[in-house]
């Protein structure tokens, strides 16, 4: 059964209140948030509605008088069979990408990117095709920073891709015959506004280059606005699809549907999963604090909120938990205002300084970036932070200029380790000594001084020759035994002659024997 909720009686009705602002803690303890918006959310960034007065239905029908198309007609693949619908679809084209232009983000789009910021939102998808999602800093499926240029079958990187456009996006185009994408350029839009399409510069490009090889020329395919129609299928259908399993893999905890009638088949089905898959990670009853009539963030996580003005069909009771009635800026507004009474710490930010000058004359900070949320934040290897490195190199961009502000403040010189310290800067002087080096030297002092016995050479009892003066410097000595009487005392010595001496015996030459 679906709980209604009534923004304009909470500021009367205690239950109600109460209600909302349990939705808007658990919005701020949830990590998983999974985000399904349409065309409700961008009323009132300037972009003028189709049906009222003033409207673009109008506009077109001012100009194509005798033509009578619903509104479902502009966008069905089937105006291009005829050639007063095409046209009528460019002019209307022309007339709500000059509405686009002008428009800026509401709050609702700033609030997904808030929670995109805090590392709350698993994934946006949105039915519109005007890119302020991608305006307020969500990268879509249609930027330029997620184009594939790999061999791969993905056209995409769908790890980077912040914000599904189901419907693609107003501000390319896209060749009917090849298939190319360009940005829409204002000589695009001149070029609808006439209701004509412009030609592909890469067919014609193709063309020619055979006609100079004197080949036959090439078809050239016309320009088209990269918006996907009904009964038509999306260019990049197979990445949408992994990015939806892979999202529904990851079990999200909470999914907030804003600003669509859920009238389009695709994207009920879509949504429906969605919510099968938020139910089934729900928390139990005794998880979430004991008795299901106690109402309180917990027991908020696991649900699927509905914020339109209009309420949804019967077909989605039981997969709607919440609907807050009301306009999605005035929700979002307070869910953002109840977070940051309930949870101040999300909202810390810490400032990064980073030294400029040199650090003998001193120099200055200036901040480099900020970073929120820093208060208990968890790292987790291998997880999602790991997973979301990327979108943190994305957050902590550099300040522009003129948010940059300098504080002089002297730069201190870092002392140098103790090991590299020079004599100079030493704090003992050339009398005191440190006190392993006092004890070094007191124990060097204290040890007796080593003498060495003299001996003679290694043949010195039979061999060596008689002790000599030592005035004969030209005789070559053999040098003397000497060694240590036993029982002399430590430290003295005297010479032994050896007693036996060394004679040479020379045998006469004989004469007639050759030398």
């Amino acid at each position: 059964m679906t709980i209604t909720l009534d923004l304009d009686a909470s500021t009367s009705d205690a239950p109600t209140r109460r209600s909302l602002s349990n939705l808007s803690l658990a919005v701020a303890k949830c990590k998983k948030i999974l985000v399904v918006t349409g065309a409700g959310i961008s009323c009132s960034c300037g972009i003028p509605d189709f049906r009222s007065s003033d409207g673009l239905y109008a506009l077109v029908k001012q100009q194509y008088p005798d033509v009578v198309l619903k509104g479902r007609d502009l966008f069905d693949a089937s105006l291009f069979r005829d050639a007063t619908s095409t046209a009528v679809f460019y002019t209307f084209i022309s007339q709500l990408k000059k509405s686009i232009d002008s428009a800026s983000p509401s709050p609702t789009h700033r609030f997904i990117k808030t929670l995109d910021s805090k590392r709350k939102l698993l994934r946006s998808y949105t039915q519109n095709i005007d890119g302020l999602e991608e305006r307020a800093g969500l990268v879509g499926t249609a930027s330029q920073e997620v184009k594939s240029t790999g061999k791969g079958k993905s056209k995409i990187k769908t790890k980077e891709v912040r914000n599904v456009q189901l419907h693609g996006d107003i501000h390319r185009v896209r060749c009917t015959f090849c298939s190319a994408d360009f940005p829409c350029s204002q000589e695009h839009i001149d070029t609808f506004l006439s209701g004509a399409p412009p030609e592909c510069p890469e067919c014609a490009a193709r063309s020619t280059a055979r006609v100079a090889r004197s080949a036959r020329a090439l078809k050239v395919g016309t320009l088209r606005p990269a918006i996907v129609l009904y009964d038509e299928p999306h260019p990049l259908g197979d990445d949408i699809g992994t990015i939806q399993t892979a999202d529904i893999a990851r079990k999200p905890d909470m999914l907030i549907i804003m600003g669509t009638s859920l009238k389009v088949h695709g994207f009920k089905k879509l949504v429906k999963d969605f919510a099968r898959t938020v139910h089934e990670c729900a928390p139990s009853c005794s998880a979430s604090g004991g008795s299901p009539l106690k109402k309180n963030a917990k027991s908020f996580a696991g649900k699927v909120i509905f914020v339109n003005k209009t309420a949804p069909g019967s077909e989605w009771d039981g997969i709607i938990d919440y609907h807050v009635v009301g306009e999605t800026d005035r929700w979002c507004e307070k869910v953002i205002e109840d977070w940051k009474k309930a949870r101040p710490s999300d909202w810390e930010v810490q400032k990064t300084l980073v030294a400029t000058g040199e650090s003998a004359t001193g120099g200055s900070f200036h901040v480099a970036k900020e970073i929120t949320n820093t208060v208990g934040a968890k790292a987790k290897a291998g997880g999602q932070g790991a997973k979301r490195k990327n979108d943190r190199k994305r957050e902590n961009v550099p300040l522009p200029e003129d948010d940059i502000f300098d504080i002089t403040l002297p730069l201190p010189e870092a002392p140098p380790s103790p090991s590299k310290r020079p004599q100079s800067r030493c704090h003992y002087n050339d009398v005191e000594t440190s006190p392993s080096k006092k004890s070094r030297e007191g124990a060097t002092a204290a040890r007796e001084p080593v003498h060495f016995e003299e001996r003679g050479l290694l043949f010195g009892n039979t061999t060596n020759a008689k002790s000599r003066p030592a005035s004969m410097d030209d005789d070559f000595d053999l040098g003397a035994n000497m060694a240590v009487t036993k029982g002399a005392k430590k430290g003295t010595s005297r010479t032994r002659t050896a007693k036996m001496q060394v004679e040479v015996v020379l045998e006469p030459r004989r004469k007639g024997t050759a030398v």
